[in-house]
C-alpha cells in the first residue's frame, strides 16, 4: 500500500501537484505581505503542502476550532475558496480523461473541502484515528 501511495504521489506531483502547490505558495507569499492577511497566507502554505503530496493524507476537524475559524472560513470562501474549487474541478475533469488520471482526478476533488474551509481543519495521515470531518 505504501508503494502504491508513493507511485501515485510521484505521478500526481508531475501531472498537477507541482503547479497547484506553486499557486498556493504564491498566494501565501502575497497574503503574508500584509499583517492582516497572514493567517490566510499560513493556510495557503498548508494547502501547498497538501497539494504536493495528497495520497495517504486526509482532512480532519481540528479539536477546539471555534467561531474564529468559522469567520475566517467565510471570508476565505468569498475571496478565494470558490475560485480554488473551480480550479480543482477543472483540474479533475482534465485528469479524468485518461484511465491513469482517474486517481489523480479523485485527489483533486478530495482537496475541495480544504480549498473551501482551511481554518479549523488539519491534514492528517489517512491511517490515523480521527473524528469524521464535518462541514
Amino acid at each position: 500500500m505504501a508503494l502504491l501511495r508513493l507511485i501515485l504521489n510521484i505521478v500526481w506531483l508531475v501531472v498537477a501537484g507541482f503547479w497547484l502547490a506553486l499557486g498556493y505558495l504564491l498566494a501565501g507569499v502575497i497574503c503574508c505581505i500584509l499583517v492582516v492577511t497572514i493567517p490566510f497566507g499560513v493556510a495557503s502554505f498548508r494547502m501547498a503542502n497538501y497539494a504536493l503530496w495528497p495520497f495517504g493524507r486526509e482532512m480532519a476537524r481540528r479539536p477546539g476550532a471555534g467561531g474564529g475559524s468559522t469567520a475566517l472560513n467565510v471570508i476565505w470562501l468569498i475571496v478565494a475558496g470558490w475560485w480554488l474549487t473551480i480550479g480543482h474541478i477543472a483540474t479533475a475533469v482534465g485528469l479524468a480523461v485518461t484511465i491513469i488520471g482517474i486517481p489523480m482526478a479523485w485527489a483533486s476533488l478530495k482537496m475541495i473541502p480544504v480549498a473551501l474551509a482551511p481554518f479549523g481543519n488539519e491534514i492528517v495521515p489517512s491511517d490515523r484515528a480521527r473524528e469524521p470531518w464535518q462541514f
